[in-house]
């Protein structure tokens, strides 16, 4: 997988002592990272590490308190972003920076300085040419692209801006199988043409396949470094990255299933899912895998009410359920965790502690007569140490915590409130290893107090590791429940991509 110009090993990034402080709080504490010409290098780390950082002194956009850069063995400390731009430097970040009214040509060349002739236009055919793009030119609005579509626009724009280094920040998180192999192979691409690549991914799979070299961050300090080989197992990386043995990952206590408590029979959705059943009982965390489009969201949706049911029926702790509706559920003490933690799982302008009493506001505000600030913060703190969520206080926004941190209140929302059966629909997304960490703990620590869990999970290895039985959705159909010593990963992902009667 190495490219020629990176074998040729000429540097074209080296940060040297990179150091920035946040009142009290070390961000960077001394980095080190050199990148060659034509490398695709892997940027890995926690949550917190100091990725994010130390990316945004290579942008830009932060200015550091300590260290040096040098950019094709020139110094270099942009003060702008627009000086970063115009260095070569390019950021491709996880929420795409688009604007889905305008066209893929005004989208390339936004800030661009005489950008407008007919040049420019020929250029971008070019380029777009050179990616292999087919389905839309730069006509095309970019509203209406796919999330593969729109990443191959920031790619384009990157390249209209000459960029030497390009950094690609969660980039698959949210691709599907195929377009994720294609970006896998243009990145490939781009690195053969000289293009200096740095990856940031939580899937460390992924990073074993895609990247040359690779350099981890902890605690804002780097940790180590090398070639590709170094990171031969899982395990390794894993270690690196958190500072702790892989096999304190996937925390199982000794635990006892009890009776079924929700049993959902042929559950249909307009399109998927297809004649759907399953049984939950207490106690237990049961796994429903299945690739992307298989069904697995959908099924939770229509099953909780917030898309159409076609037909199907459920039954909780032996009584039908009458109302599948969220008003009904939430009256049972049935909770749903949206995969879409940003805009249905919290309100992130929200405070932690008005985050934690959504589900239950109207409970609370009967106890009293008025849901006051000091009466959510006060129903808040129970949960904020029983979750060990690190918060400087019920009142500060959500959005200003991490991912894992933002998890632990959305979950923490459905327990205030009592509830009894958890859906948690890809519950460790876009997390790191440290914070994944953190919510299995908390997820086995809810089965040992007999809490009945549905995990969905596109990512194998949590499920294997975390639950005690496991279904696989295969195009909508869901097939039987097996003891998760009964699977083998193999098994599993052959069921998920050919199903049961393969």
């Amino acid at each position: 997988m190495t490219s020629t110009a990176a074998e040729e090993g000429t540097l074209r990034l080296h940060i040297e002592g990179a150091a920035k402080r946040y009142g009290g709080v070390r961000a960077l504490d001394g980095v080190e990272l050199s990148v060659r010409a034509g490398e695709i290098h892997a940027l890995l780390g926690e949550n917190g590490a100091g990725k994010s950082t130390l990316m945004k002194v290579l942008a830009g956009a932060v200015r550091p308190d300590g260290g040096r850069m040098w950019l094709d063995g020139e110094p270099y400390a942009p003060r702008t972003p627009g000086e970063a731009r115009s260095a070569g430097i390019a950021m491709i970040y996880q929420e795409l920076n688009l604007c889905p009214h305008l066209s893929v040509f005004d989208n390339v060349t936004l800030g661009m300085k005489n950008a407008r002739g007919s040049k420019t236009k020929a250029r971008l055919s070019d380029v777009l040419r050179d990616l292999g793009v087919e389905s839309f030119n730069g006509r095309t609005i970019v509203g209406g692209l796919g999330p593969g579509d729109r990443q191959l626009v920031e790619i384009a724009r990157a390249l209209m801006s000459d960029a030497k280094i390009i950094v690609f920040d969660e980039p698959t998180s949210s691709l599907s199988a195929p377009d994720t192999r294609r970006l896998i192979a243009i990145v490939r691409e781009l690195a053969e043409r000289g293009v200096s690549i740095i990856w940031i991914s939580h899937f460390l799979d992924e990073v074993k396949e895609v990247a040359e070299r690779f350099s981890v961050l902890r605690d804002g300090a780097s940790v180590a470094s090398g070639h590709e080989a170094a990171l031969a197992t899982t395990d390794h990386m894993v270690s690196l990255m958190a500072g702790r043995p892989v096999s304190d990952i996937y925390p199982r206590s000794e635990r006892t299933a009890g009776p079924t408590r929700l049993r959902v029979d042929q559950l249909s959705g307009e399109t998927l899912p297809k004649h759907a059943s399953f049984g939950l009982r207490g106690g237990e965390i049961l796994g429903i895998f299945g690739l992307v489009g298989s069904g697995r969201t959908e099924m939770l949706r229509a099953l909780y009410g917030l898309d159409p049911l076609v037909s199907g029926s459920a039954h909780l702790d032996g009584n039908q359920v009458a109302s599948l509706t969220p008003r009904g559920w939430l009256k049972q003490h049935v909770g749903l965790l949206s995969e879409d933690r940003a805009h249905e799982g919290l309100g992130v302008e929200l405070s932690v502690a008005d985050n934690v009493a959504l589900s239950s506001a109207t409970r609370l505000a009967t106890l009293g007569s008025i849901l006051t600030a000091q009466t959510k913060a006060a129903a808040a703190a129970p949960w904020l140490e029983a979750l060990s969520i690190k918060t400087t206080g019920p009142d500060q926004p959500v959005r200003a915590l991490s991912g894992g941190n933002q998890q632990k209140v959305a979950i923490a929302r459905l327990l205030s409130d009592g509830a009894e059966v958890l859906l948690l629909d890809e519950p460790t997304r876009g997390i790191d290893v440290g914070a994944r960490v953190e919510v299995y703990a908390l997820l086995d620590q809810l089965a040992q107090d007999g809490k009945a869990i549905l995990m969905v999970s596109s990512y194998l290895p949590e499920l294997m590791g975390v639950c005690d039985r496991m279904a696989i959705m295969h195009r909508g159909a869901l097939g039987p429940a097996r003891a998760i010593a009964d699977w083998t990963p193999e098994e599993a992902i052959a069921e998920a991509m050919q199903g049961t009667a393969r």
